[in-house]
């Protein structure tokens, strides 16, 4: 498409219409470029405009458009208007698709495998975060692909997983690109796709995260959901995903435990019962004829290789690093698993004393700040390096 065309599509993207007002007014134009192009209060009265909506769109000017057109292009975005040929066949039918993806990475294919989104708690608890990294792991191993939101937390977890599989993935933001310039949203780009509505430039609202559902939904095969209280934004994504007639999935969880809450109302409500990645992948071995679920029940929770998640070091370890964890005198397989590990999440290790440390004698010994430290101890922990303890005490978890 001619770069002069996408510039409408930006245009209409970067106005604060819903997502019905925009099928409204591609169902009336046809595409962006002609609604640019129609007369004054063409919009007015229009069903599914509101009238500041409709107001909204007789600002003509594409100076905004341009400077975001320039930063898609510096962020290396591609631009992927709705009546492009390549864009989602599956997005297309929900009902209210988005007017254009912004797309860092390249799609996989969407049609040949289940596409499977795991889901969860930004308040995870360690099980949470350990379900959501296996669970990833297993079924993007097992050969579906899997999608992220890539938000704190269980779906950080999952992503870390999926990345970890190093099979294609998606990963769907709720803001704009440039809102979200962390390690894993690269690492996720690298293995395949990084997909957003909102254009560069964009201005936030807190209910871009619910439109993002619709998104990720219209993606996705199923949502398997690991760990979500009663009311949370997990909830709300699997009521957009069965509206949209998406499988539902659910890990059982502790019946005392506030976190579980919303996964085990979700087992009552008929969701499948999971607790592994092939549990989720055996239904749709007759969906998707070319789909091979090539995961072994025994062995899929067996990986050892780790992966940097969001807010580690840029650092990678080397034997002079620290001096407290020696690689040389290590065995093999301690050595294999601490070989990727930064220097700072090193220090950490060696700062972690059996059978557990305080997080305030871990800051002491390791001499990094009290931000650093606790952003580290949550990498580690989805890593499975370290184990959250009672009373803010860690332990190590090396085998």
């Amino acid at each position: 498409m001619p770069v002069d065309s996408l510039i409408y599509w930006i245009w209409l993207s970067l106005l604060n219409l819903s997502p019905r007002a925009v099928t409204a007014v591609l169902q009336h134009c046809g595409d962006a470029e002609r609604a640019y192009a129609e007369e004054s209060d063409a919009f007015h009265g229009l069903r599914g405009i509101t009238a500041r909506e409709a107001e909204a769109l007789e600002n003509r000017d594409l100076t905004a458009a341009e400077v975001s057109l320039r930063r898609c292009r510096e962020q290396k975005l591609r631009i992927l208007p709705l009546t492009d040929p390549a864009y989602p066949e599956r997005l297309k039918q929900i009902a209210e698709p988005p007017a254009a993806l912004y797309i860092q990475g390249e799609f996989p294919e969407l049609d040949k495998a289940p596409v499977l989104t795991v889901i969860g708690t930004r308040r995870a608890s360690a099980y949470g975060l350990r379900m959501s990294r296996e669970l990833a792991f297993q079924i993007a191993s097992g050969g579906a692909t899997v999608l992220s939101l890539l938000t704190p937390g269980a779906d950080e977890a999952a992503a870390a997983g999926m990345i970890q599989a190093g099979t294609p993935c998606i990963g769907v933001l709720g803001t704009a690109h440039e809102a979200c310039r962390w390690p894993l949203m690269r690492q996720v780009a690298g293995n395949g796709a990084v997909v957003s509505e909102y254009p560069p430039g964009k201005e936030q609202f807190r209910h871009f995260f619910r439109e993002r559902n619709r998104l990720a939904a219209g993606l996705s095969d199923g949502v398997v959901v690991v760990e979500a209280p009663e009311k949370s934004g997990t909830r709300l994504f699997v009521t957009e995903a069965a509206e949209q007639g998406k499988d539902v999935f659910a890990v059982p969880g502790n019946a005392d435990s506030e976190t579980a809450a919303g996964t085990l109302n979700l087992l009552k409500e008929g969701a499948k019962l999971v607790t592994c990645g092939t549990d989720v992948l055996e239904e749709y071995l007759l969906r998707f004829p070319e789909f091979k679920n090539n995961l072994n029940r025994e062995n899929s929770s067996d990986h050892k290789k780790t992966v940097p998640v969001s807010g580690e070091s840029d650092g990678t370890y080397n034997s002079g690093n620290v001096s407290a964890v020696s690689a040389a005198s290590a065995p093999e397989d301690l050595r294999n698993q601490l070989q990727n590990l930064s220097a700072d999440q090193l220090a950490l290790i060696a700062a972690i004393s059996p059978p557990a440390t305080h997080v305030d004698d871990i800051v002491e010994r390791s001499g990094l700040p009290v931000a650093k430290v606790l952003a580290q101890l949550t990498v580690l922990e989805i890593k499975g390096f370290v184990k959250r303890e009672p009373g803010r005490n860690f332990s190590l978890n090396l085998k």
